[in-house]
């Protein structure tokens, strides 16, 4: 008997399959200017974002230095902090966003298995 090993890539395109048409992923990324943390978020989530949303998604980011009321308003205590609004449930994800794994699991991309 051949068992069939389920990739990360497979759970992802069986969740991916879940999104409804038209359905897209509205995440906000909250930094502080250009600094090496703020960049690397960016960096990172932009990749995930394209290689896993395939354009099902829109990202703000937001520097809490020009905005600050923005900041003050979603009750971001520290940063960078990605936050998913839609779909539901809301989300905030707090750090350089460079584990892929932790960042797709907390965007309901992937289960904890």
């Amino acid at each position: 008997m051949v068992e069939k090993v389920v990739t990360s890539t497979d759970a992802f395109e069986a969740s991916l399959a879940t999104l409804p048409a038209g359905e897209r992923y509205v995440l906000r990324l909250y930094v502080t200017g250009m600094t090496p943390r703020s960049t690397e978020a960016f960096t990172s989530i932009k990749k995930i974002c394209e290689e896993h949303l395939h354009g099902q998604y829109d990202l703000e980011v937001i520097d809490i230095y020009q905005h600050p009321a923005l900041a003050k308003d979603e009750q971001i205590i520290a940063v960078p902090t990605l936050v998913k609004q839609l779909p539901s449930p809301l989300r905030k994800l707090i750090g350089n966003l460079a584990d892929v794994d932790r960042v797709l699991f907390g965007l309901d991309l992937r289960s904890k298995a």
